[in-house]
């Protein structure tokens, strides 16, 4: 088992750190960052996406009752919840990633965006489960290869203190 790398930084520091650069990793789809820290943050990407592509299909459909008080009626609603494999991971990933909101678009009144972002309560974990699980199940049926989700790339050392810069991206 290969140790961790400390960072320069105390544990609490450091797992913070990480938390939030493995979620800007996962939210923009790419990351600047010094070398060591891009080793540490594709290592817990790769588990998260990992988790996310193995879970993203379990989903049960319940049958719901819908009151309407004003009719006096009850109407029977199929409604698509999440099963017992993919609750643990989404729960497992709200604990480990930072919590990232959409963002206002440009000329778009605060109402506007009330109403784009209504739905959707944690956007990163709906992105890991509805844009890269697919996209990397997909990817595994066709080439038979689970992984490799993400790729660093070295870039030049940082004008100011010579530190090994790396690009990590998710592919």
């Amino acid at each position: 088992m290969t140790a961790q790398r400390k960072l320069g930084k105390a544990t609490d520091l450091r797992l913070a750190l990480l938390k939030n650069q493995v979620s800007q990793l996962l939210w923009n789809g790419k990351l600047e960052t010094t070398e060591a820290r891009a080793k540490e943050v594709q290592k817990l990407a790769e588990k998260y996406i990992t988790l996310a592509v193995n879970t993203y299909q379990d989903t049960v459909v319940v049958e719901k009752q819908k009151v309407d008080k004003a009719k006096n009626t009850t109407t029977t609603v199929k409604v698509l919840n999440d099963g017992p494999k993919k609750l643990a991971a989404r729960r497992k990933l709200m604990a480990n990633l930072a919590d990232l909101q959409e963002a206002r678009q440009p000329k778009e009144s605060a109402s506007e965006y009330k109403l784009r972002t209504k739905t959707v309560r944690h956007p990163l974990i709906e992105k890991l489960f509805n844009e890269y699980a697919p996209k990397f199940d997909k990817l595994a049926q066709e080439s038979g290869q689970k992984g490799g989700y993400t790729a660093i790339y070295k870039m030049n050392p940082r004008r100011g203190d010579g530190a090994e810069m790396a690009l990590i991206v998710v592919l």
